[in-house]
């Protein structure tokens, strides 16, 4: 009997991907179907839906669902969840399709995802989810943007799923089921494991946050979202290149599995840790690391709001656990990486290191501090800087936490 986490809401992976002449058939009708073309944040939501990573889930949220999430926290049936999970499409495609009516999903190539029977068709307050979710209608914010942008009926329904699009050979080694990271973590007899989130390369604040929490738990899944990300942040690709290069020189052997999940950034800050933490424990692990500004952008929250939100959740919302840790900086006069509750030294000893200012120096060419990152890290970015042509970089602005 295993002894990880269970999977939330459920004592079993509630996967929806298909296979075998199952899949075939189902992908044979689903060519004649109505085609609804998903949103690449709905294409990750599907590929998750598909793979058990949004279990118990069974399909796209109805109104109620909707409603209770935004609201609650929780779906109609009271199993806790932070964010919709909502597919959208035109009003003129939504009054085309009967309720029951089978429809194929289908990428922005065309290529069938999957299929759903839609039984439910309505329409949301997309401010009033926005507000509930993001804390803001600010439409600068890129996660209040893509609700904004969303079509203006929601369709609801169970699916089945066909595809994991090209992440199983784009980032192979790297992207991993649920069941297939339960199955490393069982080989490799460890029973409690911390999730690592990421969307950037790991700095030396980030190590030493994994390090604090390998000391804690059997290991740590370094687990990089592999979806779309804002303009200016670093591609997957590259992302993978150098967490690697740091685990391989500064890591010991079978404390870390680096692996990446399919889902789009929604920046949603502490809903957003929730769900990190709800969607990490169908991938058996037993804690999140939750750090300074989790999921955040710009100053839309507070460097800790992520922290405190999993106080205000009851108590059997979820089984992994958060490991918050304060924030974290290179101490000159303790002369290594310390906390708030570790350092006693003022802020002129402190550097703060993050993602964004490490973003800023190597874009502008400037010179980055041996106590922001590793030497072979460094080396991997700024090749990838180096590399891009003048329409292809953005300007990175210090906003908020990442300014101090």
């Amino acid at each position: 009997m295993s002894q990880l986490v269970k999977p939330h809401g459920s004592d079993t992976l509630n996967i929806l991907l298909l296979d075998g002449a199952e899949r075939e058939q189902a992908l044979a009708a689903a060519r004649d179907l109505p085609r609804i073309t998903l949103s690449s944040r709905e294409r990750g939501d599907l590929i998750m839906l598909g793979i058990g990573g949004f279990t118990p889930l069974d399909g796209f949220m109805g109104k109620a669902d909707w409603q209770s999430v935004c609201d609650n926290m929780a779906l109609a049936n009271g199993v806790f969840w932070p964010i919709p999970i909502t597919l959208s499409t035109d009003a003129a495609t939504a009054d085309g399709l009967a309720e029951g009516a089978e429809v194929a999903l289908v990428d922005e190539d065309g290529d069938i995802m999957g299929s759903m029977t839609v039984t439910e068709k309505y329409a949301i307050d997309k401010a009033h989810e926005c507000q509930q979710v993001f804390k803001t209608t600010d439409e600068e914010h890129p996660g209040v943007k893509m609700v904004m942008a969303q079509g203006d009926v929601n369709l609801a329904g169970p699916v089945k799923v066909f595809s994991q699009g090209d992440f199983p050979e784009k980032y192979a080694g790297i992207y991993m089921t649920p069941a297939e990271t339960r199955a490393m973590f069982e080989e490799r007899g460890w029973k409690t494991v911390a999730a690592f989130q990421t969307r950037n390369p790991m700095h030396r604040s980030h190590e030493h946050l994994a390090k604090i929490a390998i000391e804690i738990c059997d290991g740590v899944l370094v687990h990089s979202l592999l979806g779309n990300l804002k303009p200016g942040d670093i591609p997957a690709e590259v992302r993978q290149t150098a967490i690697k290069t740091l685990i391989d020189n500064y890591f010991v052997d079978n404390t870390v599995v680096q692996s990446g999940y399919p889902l789009d950034m929604r920046y949603a800050g502490p809903r957003e840790a929730l769900l990190h933490a709800l969607f990490r424990q169908n991938y058996g692990c037993s804690h999140l690391i939750v750090g300074r500004d989790h999921a955040g952008v710009g100053d839309y929250y507070g460097p800790f709001d992520a922290h405190h939100i999993f106080d205000e959740i009851p108590d059997d919302a979820l089984i992994t656990q958060p490991l918050k840790i304060d924030w974290t900086f290179w101490c000159d006069k303790c002369g290594t990486m310390a906390s708030m509750r570790t350092c006693p030294h003022t802020a002129e000893d402190r550097v703060l290191v993050s993602g964004t200012k490490l973003r800023k120096l190597l874009s502008e060419g400037g010179d980055v501090p041996d106590n922001f990152s590793r030497p072979e890290v460094l080396a991997v970015l700024r090749e990838y800087y180096e590399g891009l042509q003048d329409h292809e970089k953005v300007k990175v602005e210090l906003k908020g936490h990442s300014a101090r």
